[in-house]
């Protein structure tokens, strides 16, 4: 009987893999070393957990497989080709800098280099007319260029593709001819979108990873049907969904930053699970935080994000900010005499000085041990924290540079990490129209609850929710997803002119496209959800919004008063005597997998002793802290701080004043004011 749900995220030092049964809803979960090639670290993971994946129902994998090829530039080799005069697009880009003032700094090359950039005689004008055909003849010797260096895939990309996708069609027929094998991305069905640039460089990178990718979920899957697992193999994309490997020949693109993802959607849903529609999750791993928005429990979406400066991805993606401050990061003084902390950090190895392997700089760890909020050791007993080591660091690295006492100094190290995670939550909410009190925390991830009341306390957040398995809380975000699909069509037109009947054909023509991708991976028509929103702006404006659109649509007064009271939340102003106008349409196609229902606990009326006392440093204070193992702690249970709760892949800090409760799915809920 295939009644177990598996999912494993990949981390740079971890394998997180999360096993739950169908017909309880109970969780356990396995941490496993990451290996050189991911695939043999999922397997030894599978084995170490002892999952029979005959059994399983379903396979679901988060992976940074695609990231890192981009970051490392470890790709195979990839042409573009493009229309005369126009190779040097992606090269060009927005002529910005990442960094304005830094002079010495240059943007990183393109992904293809210019010699790999061939040109074919071709135009179609600004309204999709075909100016110029493809020149056919000088097409095939593009083909026989391409295939002489011996190219692994290539990106056609042609100006004005977006509006007629004629001649790039003719073109990818021509290059499959000569290279059968070859992987060809056009820019007309990988973003059939406006701005060359943008849709250049998407297509040029789902290109250069389709071999990579397409490789690494080939074998990952003939690795688990050996072992018995029968169904398909889901990657979960940056969009917040999952996709088949049958989507990701032509969508490679889409697995870039797959893993971010996770965690936001795993927040989203704890916090929905807890009556929490509004939530921010903040994911503080050992070298960097995750933050992430959910509004109404729709997770904040945008197609404004990168790998590499410069080189954008239009793929819809849920908005997550990344910051350098984990357990393993840097406290250090700058040359103005100012304590900071990060992006630098410990990393693995040697890892903070309480480690033991010769790192003397402190880091956000060792301020924790020296405050009594760790303890001395990690991971159920498999890492062992030295006190005297993290004291030390802490005393010579901070403490006698500021003439602090060491617990002042540890104190201060944790203010400044605190402080610069609570601009990154102001960044994704104040700056973005949201007010932080309206929302629940949601603090995981291997460090994310030893400060996540600190930092609710910054915004004043009134919730923190520490979920019951803190540090694979991304991991079990990959079995809480759909199948998704993002679909989108220019429709440039004054909101005045716009005529209903030829956006709702619009729509429908995309409907259909999205239909058929759903139901060739296999999803039943009746499993098959599809949200519409169309792109607004002010007439003159090149930035827009997506406002939610009625099927069907219905009138366009009413959609231009949904933009403007969009507008106003998102930027606090609106414009109602400004003429608007349409940018673009777009469909969400989901197909609804099903879910197994976490597992609901009754309260017991048990009171748990604590497992130990120490001395817990809070506001300068030492305080006799009662330590709880999170095991012993049922449901109904209640606390007030201080106090500490321990388990294998986290530990919680309830500071004085707060009050935390064990709701029905054992997640840790914790009042920030008591």
């Amino acid at each position: 009987m295939q009644n177990l749900r598996v999912a494993v995220d990949v981390g740079g030092t971890f394998t997180d893999i999360c096993i739950m049964d169908e017909d309880t809803g109970f969780i356990r979960i396995e941490k496993t070393s990451s290996t050189p090639d991911p695939i043999d670290g999922i397997m030894g993971g599978v084995a170490k957990a002892g999952i029979d994946l005959a059994r399983v129902a379903l396979f679901s994998h988060g992976t940074t497989v695609a990231t890192n090829a981009l970051i490392t530039r470890r790709l195979p080799r990839t042409a573009m080709v493009s229309t005369e005069g126009f190779r040097d697009v992606i090269e060009i880009r927005r002529a910005n800098k990442e960094d304005l003032w830094d002079v010495y700094k240059d943007v990183v090359k393109p992904y293809i280099p210019r010699r790999d950039r061939l040109t074919v005689p071709e135009r179609i004008d600004s309204a999709g007319n075909v100016v110029e055909a493809l020149d056919e003849e000088k097409a095939r010797d593009v083909a026989r260029i391409l295939k002489k260096r011996g190219v692994a895939a290539i990106a056609v990309c042609f100006m004005n593709a977006y509006l007629n996708g004629e001649n790039e069609r003719r073109m990818r027929e021509i290059l499959l001819e000569a290279m059968p094998d070859v992987p060809v991305s056009i820019s007309s069905q990988v973003l059939p979108e406006i701005f060359e640039h943008e849709r250049f460089s998407t297509t040029v990178v789902n290109a250069a990873l389709s071999p990579v990718v397409v490789s690494y979920t080939t074998r990952l899957g003939d690795r688990l049907a050996a072992e018995g697992y029968t169904r398909d193999l889901l990657l979960l994309h940056t969009g917040g969904g999952v996709m088949t490997p049958a989507s990701v020949k032509d969508f490679a693109a889409r697995l870039a930053g797959s893993g971010i993802a996770a965690g936001a959607i795993a927040s989203r849903h704890i916090a929905g699970l807890c009556g929490y529609p509004n939530s921010i999750g903040l994911d503080m791993g050992g070298t960097s935080t995750d933050v992430s928005l959910a509004y109404e429990g729709q997770s904040r979406v945008t197609k404004d994000w990168y790998i590499e400066f410069g080189y954008p991805i239009r793929f819809s993606s849920i908005e997550v900010l990344t910051i350098g401050a984990g357990g393993g990061s840097l406290a250090w003084t700058d040359d103005a005499g100012s304590l900071r902390n990060g992006p630098q950090s410990a990393g693995a190895f040697p890892g903070p000085a309480c480690y033991g392997n010769g790192n003397a700089q402190p880091t956000n760890t060792d301020a924790n041990v020296t405050l009594g909020r760790l303890g001395t050791s990690l991971a159920g007993g498999k890492v062992t924290l030295d006190p005297v080591l993290a004291r030390t660091a802490v005393e010579e690295g901070v403490a006698k540079g500021f003439s602090l006492s060491t617990e002042a100094a540890a104190d201060a190290i944790l203010r400044v990490a605190n402080a610069n995670m609570s601009d990154a939550v102001r960044l994704i909410s104040i700056s973005r129209g949201y007010d932080p009190r309206d929302f629940a925390l949601v603090a995981f991830g291997g460090a994310g609850a030893l400060h996540g009341v600190d930092v609710a306390r910054e915004l004043s957040i009134p919730v923190v929710i520490v979920p019951p398995n803190p540090g694979v809380t991304s991991a079990l975000g990959c079995l809480l997803v759909d199948m998704q699909h993002d679909f989108s069509e220019n429709c440039m037109v004054d909101a005045e002119a716009a005529d209903p009947a030829t956006i709702e054909a619009q729509f429908a023509r995309i409907e259909r496209e999205a239909l058929d991708r759903l139901i060739h991976e296999g999803v039943a028509e009746g499993d098959i959800v599809l949200q519409r929103t169309i792109d607004m702006m002010y007439r003159g404006q090149w930035r827009s919004l997506a406002v939610s659109t009625p099927s069907p649509i219905g009138s366009i007064a009413d959609l231009v008063a949904d933009f403007h009271r969009e507008h106003h939340r998102e930027y606090n102003f609106r414009r109602d005597d400004a003429p608007v106008s349409f940018f673009r349409v777009n469909v969400k196609a989901i197909g609804v997998v099903p879910k197994a229902e976490l597992a609901v606990h009754a309260p017991t009326g048990v009171v748990p002793d604590p497992v130990g006392r120490r001395e817990v440093w809070f506001e300068n204070q030492a305080h006799d802290t009662p330590v709880y193992q999170r095991d012993d702690l049922p449901c109904g249970f209640v606390l007030a701080g201080p106090a500490i709760v321990d388990q294998v892949d986290s530990t919680t800090v309830v500071p004085p004043g707060a009050r935390a409760e064990v709701d029905k799915y054992l997640n840790l809920i914790i009042r920030v004011k008591g």
